[in-house]
């Protein structure tokens, strides 16, 4: 029996999980990697620590599930998003940590580009809004300030990739340098109608074309790695959120998925043609296979999970992170509390660099289960604004929301989830969708599962979370946020 081999690289992790032909986990092993703050604002990665730890759990994840490399029918890549890499053609190295898509030190590359009225034509080209959470201000920072980098990039003798580009170039030994259309729609260079690299973009950017890697669809043979000790197929890749909507079978238009990571991601899929959005929210290729390309909205919450971490390294409110839900559950509410978690800005619909972290309506009967109640909140009204906008773009009427995601086991957030948004959340019994997204592009490339339908009939759902309170509860709490949200707002600007 053959298996497929998912490597999930993540924002705090690596990941490898081995899926079989029902889609069931045969096994998994994860690896946290170090996180790098040299300023405040600033985040970085050693793109060395993302390799080695996503080799060594590939290597891992094979000796539990007791199989070798002959018995894996092809490897699925899924990735941190944004995140932007460099590194020398010739030694393989990096010419500098990688610049992860938290980091905010090109806001005010942003502003320059929003001065010179740049923010339609990069809007109407590639379906996002300028902010320093994109690629393109991540490589033009890195080829102005590394010495040297600007004319060895012009040379050719630079590339430039999102973690996939970096994982397939490792993976190959240097022979293959591709993208997929998911991850290229990400970078702000990439023109999502057309579906190539934009020279009008890289002339704005400053980033030479003789960096990037090749586009190709997100289910296909890029090339084969020996890595594991046999030649396997390389055949899936997909940004996380967009491998997710796919693990989740969210493949008609109008349906919709959360993920609830480090931050919180929901997409919608809107089929084969991108709508543009009004209501601040991106429009990005959710995959192309084949010569199809499907299309979705997307909503990106910078920080979700990482509220909980906050709770647990720098407030040391909780000591692991699932002892939020029951410190939470110890109170009725968060008696008036309301935690903004903008450590990196806000995301959609707000998209404020300038806004940071707020914690209002504390008084002396707070206590910390009324703060890791509002901690769980503030990832749920996070959750409701994107869905508003989502809906008013789409004209769609949610019917559901499929959830996945580390922070989709917590049973109170699902409920609180379902209270904010008015609509059944639904938790599928394979959470790991992420992974098995990719696991599924790659399987139907090399004719592991026949055809999309095959996949569809495997997803199940674990438990289903119902609306519980009144819609007039609901419109006092979110009240409450709105307010909570203008004093997060253009804080670092004040």
């Amino acid at each position: 029996m053959k298996y497929i081999l998912a490597l999930d690289q993540g924002t705090t992790s690596s990941r490898a999980i081995v899926f079989d032909q029902a889609g069931a986990i045969a096994a998994i092993a994860q690896k946290e990697f170090p996180q790098i703050f040299p300023k405040p604002g600033w985040v970085e990665h050693d793109p060395r620590d993302i390799w080695s730890t996503q080799a060594g759990v590939a290597a891992e994840v094979l000796q539990k599930a007791g199989i070798g490399a002959g018995d894996i029918a092809a490897i699925g890549i899924t990735n941190q998003r944004e995140t932007t890499v460099v590194w020398d053609r010739g030694t393989g190295q990096p010419i500098a940590n990688a610049i992860v898509w938290q980091d905010r030190r090109t806001a005010s590359i942003c502003d320059r580009l929003k001065a010179r009225k740049l923010d339609r034509v990069i809007r109407r080209k590639t379906g996002l809004v300028i902010d320093a959470y994109f690629s393109a201000t991540k490589v033009q920072w890195l080829l102005a300030n590394v010495r040297g980098a600007r004319a060895r990039a012009a040379r050719g003798e630079l590339a430039f990739g999102t973690v996939d580009s970096w994982l397939v170039w490792n993976l190959t030994g240097g022979k293959v340098h591709v993208t997929d259309a998911s991850n290229a729609s990400r970078t702000m260079l990439y023109d999502i109608a057309k579906g190539d690299w934009d020279d009008e973009l890289l002339k704005i950017f400053g980033v030479p074309r003789a960096m990037l890697p090749e586009v190709r669809s997100s289910s296909e043979v890029y090339g084969t790695t020996a890595l594991l000790g046999g030649s396997i197929p390389i055949a899936g890749i997909a940004g996380d959120q967009q491998a997710a909507l796919f693990g989740q079978v969210c493949t008609k238009p109008g349906k919709v998925k959360n993920t609830y990571g480090t931050g919180c991601f929901m997409l919608m899929n809107t089929g084969t043609k991108p709508i543009a959005s009004k209501n601040n929210l991106l429009t990005t290729v959710a995959w192309r296979i084949g010569s199809r390309t499907e299309y979705a909205l997307e909503g990106s919450i910078f920080i979700a999970g990482a509220v909980v971490q906050c709770l647990r390294d720098g407030l040391e409110i909780i000591r692991a992170a699932p002892d939020v839900e029951a410190l939470a559950a110890t109170v009725r509410d968060t008696g008036g509390v309301y935690f903004v978690p903008a450590f990196a800005g806000l995301g959609a619909p707000h998209w404020d660099q300038y806004a940071r972290g707020t914690l209002v309506g504390l008084t002396r009967g707070t206590t910390k289960a009324h703060i890791a109640r509002a901690a769980l909140d503030s990832i749920a009204l996070q959750v409701m604004d994107v869905l508003k906008a989502m809906e008013a773009d789409a004209k769609i009427r949610l019917k559901e929301l499929r959830v996945d995601g580390g922070a989709s086991a917590n049973d109170l957030l699902m409920q609180l989830q379902a209270d904010l948004l008015g609509v059944p959340v639904v938790r599928p019994r394979v959470s790991e969708t992420t992974a098995l997204g990719a696991a599924y592009l790659a399987g139907l490339a090399v004719g592991y599962w026949k055809s999309q339908a095959d996949i569809a009939r495997q997803w199940q759902a674990d438990k289903r979370f119902v609306p519980e309170i009144k819609a007039a509860e609901r419109k006092r709490i979110a009240s409450g946020w709105e307010k909570a949200l203008g004093r997060a707002k253009g804080w670092e600007e004040g």
